[in-house]
């Protein structure tokens, strides 16, 4: 096993005017689940086939333990990948495919074959060793594919968007495997994903790209709690925080003549016009009399254990559309207007032109 640094990781693409990923300074440790997410074209494809030594490091290195494998073929560097499309050998059954590189690699029948049965045990994947992928569902083909790579037994494994081509409900039980199984196994694994919930169910912790810069690292529940600017709290949680324009006020900020309240330390940094962030389980419905934001309620979505309100409040700031988290026995009706406010302890407040955190 080893970790894995990014040290000034560049790549800029011939013809490029600004880096595909730029300056990565990253450290992932022994045996860590880091995911990289971001949306499509932040840089996260790029930083994985960095590693795995599919796209060159124009500036900067990687290491993989003590090693710098900034210039080393991808064979060299004791990674193994699973990609997107599965990639397997339609005319081999699953124990050949999962056998192919050991084979390559000069490794006896033997050792081959307790290897792959070890690696099918895992992944339950024992029944069809002798079937063709064509005969396996989609998520039996992953499942394949993650035997490939686990039979290596590599420092590092690349994910690379994995899940993607399975339909929701085989996404969700094939996510929970890939984790377990990484802790199982405890290898170094890098993860990329677009999908946020993707990153937060899985990985011990998150890197989140924006235009092939990271802008925070950190455990899910960190991120969540704790956005380090704008971007990540818009990106990172579903339904998406409520962002909302304000100016500074005694006690608080104003949007559009409508308080909310703010801590005094927070209030306190406050030069300007900020950004104000509000989670939509954070929320609270006040009467009318009270001094929350009028919301006019368009739907309604009732998920059993939750509720969540989407709504459109006309003031100057506040975003086209409003998402609230309603008691399962509260829920508005549409065309309803309710009015909501929140606590100074569970607002969010950032810079209105750097769109850093202020907050506490």
């Amino acid at each position: 096993m080893a970790s894995v640094t990014y040290r000034g990781a560049t790549r800029l693409y011939p013809g490029g005017t600004r880096p595909a990923v730029d300056g990565l300074d990253l450290e992932i440790e022994d045996g860590e689940f880091m995911v990289l997410v971001g949306p499509s074209g932040c840089g996260k494809s790029t930083s994985l086939r960095m590693v795995a030594g599919l796209e060159e490091v124009d500036d900067g290195h990687i290491l993989i333990g003590d090693r710098d494998v900034t210039h080393l073929q991808p064979k060299d560097r004791d990674i193994a990948m699973v990609f997107q499309s599965y990639a397997l050998y339609p005319h081999m059954n699953v124990a050949e495919n999962m056998a192919f590189a050991l084979k390559l690699s000069k490794v006896g029948k033997e050792e081959r074959m307790a290897r792959v049965k070890e690696a099918a045990k895992l992944l339950d994947l024992e029944p069809y060793l002798d079937r063709k992928p064509k005969a396996l569902s989609g998520g039996q083909r992953q499942r394949v594919a993650m035997g490939r790579a686990i039979v290596r037994h590599p420092q590092v494994f690349c994910m690379d968007e994995p899940l993607s081509n399975l339909d929701a409900k085989l996404r969700v039980s094939t996510r929970t495997q890939i984790a377990a199984l990484q802790q199982r196994l405890g290898i170094t694994t890098l993860y990329v994903t677009h999908d946020q919930v993707e990153a937060m169910t899985m990985g011990d912790r998150v890197a989140v790209m924006k235009d092939g810069v990271l802008q925070q690292v950190d455990s899910p529940l960190r991120l969540y709690e704790r956005p380090a600017n704008v971007f990540v709290a818009g990106f990172i949680g579903s339904p998406a925080m409520n962002l909302l324009s304000a100016k500074p006020s005694e006690g608080g900020v104003v949007i559009d003549g409508h308080h909310l309240p703010i801590d005094r330390e927070t209030t306190a940094k406050m030069t300007g016009d900020v950004t104000v962030g509000v989670r939509p389980e954070s929320w609270r419905m006040v009467g009318e009399s009270g001094d929350g934001l009028p919301v006019r309620v368009t739907v309604v979505e009732e998920l059993g254990a939750d509720a969540f309100v989407y709504g459109q409040c006309d003031l100057d700031g506040v975003p086209g559309q409003v998402i609230i988290r309603v008691a399962p026995g509260r829920v508005p009706r549409k065309g309803e207007t309710i009015y909501v406010t929140t606590d100074p302890e569970r607002v969010h407040v950032f810079d209105g032109g750097s769109g850093v955190r202020l907050s506490a």
